[in-house]
């Protein structure tokens, strides 16, 4: 039987019987579920901002293809204007094929509102419509697990052809990203690996480890080059400049170190955090360096006169990463307060709170577009934001997340957990 609400829209009912389930039963089912969906569309429909919804606490993950047809749902409802009625409908008949085909009781909690949130984003931002159509849906396609511990770090090469994974298990690894192969192991370092990354034309790699040295490597030799040394604690943080001649380092001593790559000198010391610093980051053009410290705030710093020109202030517990835009005019951090946050570097304020994840956040990064963000947690999931409206785009679920990055054409995404595992997503 098919109910046609517009001419090109059609959505099929099950019939119960068919499936040997009790009608009763499920009618009541169906009926709760249905009165809670049009409770919600009824303050959507009145633009009613101000609610506040707690989520509930099952963590029970949800399919994929509720996921996608949820939203397809709602693409739907936007562009086509549907009228309350209709949306009647569509919602009943949503309601019954989700009970009958997935045989959701619980998790269906979770998914009315998930959506609301989503549907509440979507009525009162349309820039997050299009956003939503032309959004790459991304899927796990690819499961490495080498390490033997924990991954700590995990970076592409600017080609985005290679991975450069760092571990607890004390190596680094490089990893083909199309078929999945180890290309090399370095081995070296005499404590936990934190971090790692290439350099921008690909032929070294630097890391940074808890035996308090950062060592370049050779790419294609697997040979270590260089072993510079000057921090006194554990080496959270690398990043190198986007000419490859300098290197940004942090430490749970407090300070930022500058290295000449070339010759391995210590350049600068830039001192002003009062707790570890475990991330830092050149921005694009280089003149300046962002910092992310247990202190809970974040330093923005000039690079060649290593003073601090800002200290943006907000997080309320340790912030693990903060990541220009590729315009330099943003930073977004994220923090074991559970946030994602953006600010604006000029002005250092604060423009928006991402908030949905429930447990620490580990790594954070903006898209090549300058126009999404992406942020990984502890609490297993991979979430991908629009940075305009900061709302949900996507949800991508693993175990728990150490790190997350994007490939440089925003095609793949590679993030590690601390089972030793990496997962690719395209």
């Amino acid at each position: 039987m098919t109910k046609q609400v517009h001419s090109f829209q059609k959505i099929q009912i099950v019939k119960i019987s068919s499936f040997n389930c009790q009608e009763k039963s499920l009618q009541k089912t169906e009926s709760r579920r249905f009165t809670k969906f049009k409770i919600f569309f009824k303050l959507i429909h009145k633009k009613t901002m101000d609610i506040i919804i707690k989520e509930p606490t099952d963590t029970t993950p949800q399919l994929v293809s509720s996921d996608y047809t949820s939203q397809m749902y709602s693409r739907f409802l936007i562009s086509t204007q549907t009228s309350e009625n209709d949306t009647t409908i569509i919602i009943q008949n949503w309601v019954r094929i989700l009970n009958i085909k997935f045989g959701w009781i619980k998790d269906f909690n979770k998914i009315v509102f998930k959506y609301v949130k989503f549907f509440v984003c979507l009525y009162s931002n349309i820039t997050l419509v299009h956003t939503l159509t032309q959004a790459k849906h991304f899927q796990l396609q690819m499961f490495l697990n080498e390490h033997k511990s924990s991954v700590n770090r995990i970076r592409f090469s600017v080609d985005g052809q290679k991975a450069v994974s760092s571990s607890d298990d004390k190596t680094l690894q490089i990893w083909d990203v199309v078929s999945g192969k180890q290309i090399q192991i370095f081995k070296g370092h005499t404590g936990l690996v934190l971090a790692a990354e290439f350099s921008p034309n690909g032929q070294i790699i630097a890391s940074g480890a808890g035996d308090n040295t950062i060592r370049l490597w050779d790419v294609k030799l697997g040979k270590e080059l260089k072993k510079l040394e000057g921090h006194s604690d554990w080496v959270w943080g690398i990043n190198f400049s986007s000419d490859g001649k300098n290197i940004v380092s942090c430490s749970t001593d407090k300070t930022i170190r500058l290295w000449d790559v070339d010759s391995g000198n210590e350049i600068k010391v830039l001192i002003g955090h009062s707790g570890g610093v475990l991330d830092v980051q050149f921005s694009p053009d280089g003149q300046k360096i962002a910092s992310s410290s247990t202190d809970n705030t974040i330093g923005i710093w000039n690079t060649k006169s290593g003073e601090r020109l800002k200290q943006l202030k907000g997080h309320s517990n340790y912030i693990n990463h903060t990541k220009f835009s590729l315009d330099g005019k943003f930073v977004v951090s994220c923090s074991d307060d559970k946030t994602v946050r953006i600010w604006n570097v000029e002005s250092g304020n604060e423009l928006k709170i991402l908030d949905g994840h429930s447990d620490n956040v580990n790594d954070v990064k903006y898209f090549p577009d300058g126009q999404t963000i992406v942020s990984c947690s502890r609490d297993g999931t991979i979430r991908l934001w629009d940075a305009r409206t900061g709302c949900e785009i996507q949800n991508l679920e693993g175990y728990s997340l150490q790190s997350v990055d994007i490939s440089s054409d925003g095609n793949k995404i590679i993030s590690s957990s601390n089972n030793g595992a990496i997962y690719i997503w395209w």
